[in-house]
This record gives C-alpha cells, sequence and structure tokens, in this order.
C-alpha cells in the first residue's frame, strides 16, 4: 500500500541559525502553521524572512529536529511538494534568452498538467507568442510564475516575487492561490511588503524583527489589535503593518547611530573606496 502522505503543516521548534561568518540569522523561532493556510511573513528589511523561508525550503541546513514540514525534516529527508520561488530563481538567466513561452513551459513538465498550464497563462495573462529575451520586467516574471506553479504543490513559499506585477496582474495571481488553498490541501508563506489586494487574503500572520518571530497566530486573533489602531485610509491589515514596523524600528533604533545630520562622501566604484565624513 502506498505510503500517506501527512498533511502539510508546518512546525519550527527552537530554532537559531548562524551565517557562515558567525553573525546571528535567527534566534529562538517558534511556529506552527497549519494545512491550506495562508500565511504572510511580514517584517522590516533584514529582519530574517528570506532566511526563514530557505531554510523552510530545505536550501539551508536548519539543526536537526527544529523544522518539520508534512512531519519531515526538510533538509535531511527532502521532501517532496515543496516550492520555493525566491531571488535566485527570480535571477535564472534562461528566462532572459531568446525562447517562446510554449517551449519554456513544456521544458519544466508543463504539458504533462494541460490544465494547470492553461489557466496560469490565463490568469496571469500571458501571450504565448512572446519571445522572452523581448518584453518586460513584468512579462517575464508572469511567464516565471507560471513556470514555478505549473507542477502541483503542496507547500508554496514565497519571497517578495511579486514585485513586477501590475495591480490586476497580482490581483488575479492572488486569487489564483487563494483558490488553490480552497479546493486541494496544500498551503502558502508568502514573504512580502505590498499589502495591495491582500485585505482578506491571509488566513495567518507571522511577524518578524531582528531575526526573531515576535508573535503568529490566526489574522482572526489580531482583528482587535487592527480595530484598535488609528483609521488613515489603509486597510486593518495595513494599520496592523504599519504599527508593527512602527514598534520595529523604535525598538531597534537606527541602523548608524550617532551619524544624525551628516553624509558619506564615497570615491570608488559603487560607494567603495576611501570615505570621507562631512557634516551638513
Amino acid at each position: 500500500m502506498p505510503t500517506q502522505r501527512a498533511p502539510p503543516s508546518l512546525a519550527v521548534t527552537d530554532l537559531s541559525f548562524k551565517f557562515p561568518d558567525g553573525s546571528a540569522g535567527l534566534t529562538d523561532l517558534n511556529l506552527n502553521l497549519p494545512p491550506s493556510s495562508r500565511t504572510l511573513l511580514i517584517g522590516a528589511n533584514g529582519a530574517g524572512k528570506t532566511t526563514l523561508l530557505r531554510l523552510l525550503a530545505g536550501k539551508r541546513m536548519a539543526p536537526r529536529n527544529t523544522i518539520r514540514i508534512a512531519n519531515v525534516d526538510p533538509f535531511a529527508e527532502g521532501l517532496e511538494g515543496v516550492t520555493y520561488l525566491g531571488l535566485e530563481w527570480v535571477l535564472n538567466p534562461i528566462v532572459r534568452s531568446d525562447i517562446s513561452v510554449p517551449v519554456l513551459l513544456a521544458s519544466i513538465g508543463g504539458d504533462a498538467y494541460p490544465e494547470r498550464r492553461d489557466e496560469l497563462v490565463k490568469v496571469l495573462d500571458i501571450d504565448l507568442r512572446w519571445r522572452l529575451h523581448a518584453v518586460s520586467d513584468g512579462e517575464r516574471r508572469r511567464v516565471q510564475l507560471a513556470m514555478g506553479l505549473v507542477r502541483p504543490w503542496t507547500v508554496l513559499l514565497l519571497d517578495e516575487i511579486t514585485v513586477d506585477l501590475d495591480l490586476l496582474s497580482r490581483a488575479n495571481f492572488l486569487a489564483f492561490l487563494r483558490k488553490e488553498t480552497e479546493r486541494r490541501e496544500c498551503t502558502i508563506v508568502y514573504a512580502t511588503h505590498i499589502l495591495d489586494n491582500l485585505a482578506g487574503w491571509p488566513s495567518h500572520l507571522v511577524h518578524m524583527s531582528q531575526g526573531r518571530v515576535k508573535q503568529w497566530g490566526s489574522m482572526e486573533s489580531f482583528e482587535k489589535e487592527a480595530e484598535s489602531g488609528p483609521n488613515t485610509g489603509n486597510s486593518l491589515l495595513g494599520e496592523l503593518v504599519l504599527k508593527w514596523l512602527q514598534e520595529d524600528l523604535d525598538e531597534r533604533g537606527p541602523r548608524n547611530p550617532g551619524t544624525e545630520g551628516t553624509a558619506y562622501l564615497s570615491s570608488g566604484f559603487g560607494g567603495y573606496g576611501s570615505e570621507k565624513k562631512v557634516e551638513e
């Protein structure tokens, strides 16, 4: 008899991670996200979101017994059905070559899933006549998303990969992801700074700051906190995230304490070289 696959839950227990230079990336993380959840990973730049997603995907080695996805250690045992779409995927040089959309989608197995392929082409408004070297970054990103999602997945880890999409394409893409979690058993964790069209989309939130998870839970558990904030015309989700990020900044302080009122002039390409501090 075939082995019964466990539901795609995500469990993180006492996870700490250091980079090769010894600097701390994550400290004492604990999470428990249920199957079929849609989680937004919220935090300022450098909060540790990408590091966490890469560990969940098994792209970095986590300490044993700290991460379980569908009750499997993604690094030690490997896990079929986990799709991670992050920076290195976005920079793949293949999608900038002179190649057609149908050939590219076929090369990653699109013909084996014709219904999903055709649905993604429609959702992402892809023109099958495009040549990838001659389209805009936004159009190229649509094709990349179709490539990444055409094979069915059980856990989808997204690291800010919709920045090039226009408002309508992004809304349609988010609606597709929501429908995926409603029609089959799968789980999404999405790190993003863009909150347009996300009101009502997440089932859970994870708030990270300085390599730690400050709070996490279902969207319903944060509704009172969101409603208690000032009404500036943003969605409740937007107000809550702004509040969290401001609290994080106040807690952390400036990244370069003691440099207020100064500017740095640099010689050399890209700001490298001898630096002179100039009072303003």
